[in-house]
């Protein structure tokens, strides 16, 4: 599958372009409105089974574009780590909002077929159910976590072993903060039953933020970059905890450097 984006020095950045004067002004009004545009369409598409893994990224690389188009400046860093993996893997990652679970794929989908564990509400969602239940996630409720925990395991074993790699969100919830005491190991242990590497994944991506009313839908600001990091792939050893340890460790290391560029 070919690679939507394209890296300078291993780094893709948004480019320079111009902007309306319209987008400036309104930038959410701006993106909502083509946001809408693309999640019809790929739920029209899913609906009639036309919604395959190549047509996922090109979906996640228009909703970049669409970011891009109001102001906002997206940087992914260290695909080449995905890019040399030799085995599907578990991704594992900090939350804060919408833009990681539909911008995500776009650096990955073309690379390595994956699929996400996801909120069971998002298959209800009108529209975008069709588009997320094309993608066999692995949906689980977060109000039982022994059930969530079988889920998971079983659900993300079976996908791995078919080749497709799984982004866990290991948070509680979407936070702008990351706290490593609400960071939970089901991908570490995952991993190490279905005997594949993680990736860590370290983000901001708060130029979406969540919204009051409806969470996935919040205000946009094109004033924050957004960014995308991926660490080197980790073997599990053991019982995985000096490898969740590092995953963490990896997350608040690249926190720490944005903020203090910023």
């Amino acid at each position: 599958m070919e690679e939507l984006l394209t890296f300078n020095d291993g780094v893709y950045r948004t480019a320079d372009r111009k902007i309306s004067w319209f987008a400036r002004i309104f930038p959410s009004v701006t993106f909502y409105c083509k946001f809408a545009r693309i999640v019809y369409k790929a739920g029209w598409q899913a609906k009639r089974g036309l919604y395959d893994y190549e047509t996922w990224s090109h979906s996640a690389h228009d909703v970049l574009k669409a970011l891009e188009s109001v102001g906002v400046v997206a940087e992914y860093h260290g695909v080449h780590h995905v890019r040399n993996l030799k085995s599907p893997c578990v991704f594992i990652s900090n939350h804060m909002s919408t833009f990681e679970t539909t911008c995500l794929p776009v650096a990955i989908q073309p690379l390595r077929n994956m699929t996400c564990v996801i909120k069971d509400s998002l298959l209800e969602y009108p529209v975008f159910k069709h588009v997320m239940r094309s993608r066999d996630p692995i949906a689980v409720s977060r109000e039982n976590p022994r059930e969530d925990f079988k889920a998971v395991i079983a659900g993300g074993i079976e996908r791995l072993n078919k080749g497709v790699s799984i982004v866990v969100f290991p948070q509680t919830t979407r936070s702008t903060e990351f706290d490593p005491e609400q960071f939970n190991s089901i991908g570490i242990k995952l991993a190490q039953k279905a005997k594949v590497p993680v990736v860590p994944v370290a983000l901001i991506t708060d130029a979406w933020s969540n919204g009051t009313w409806l969470k996935d839908l919040g205000r946009i600001y094109p004033d924050r970059t957004a960014r995308f990091a991926f660490g080197e792939p980790i073997e599990i050893e053991g019982r995985g905890a000096e490898q969740h340890r590092k995953v963490i460790e990896f997350i608040q290391r690249q926190l720490a450097e944005w903020r203090a560029a910023e």
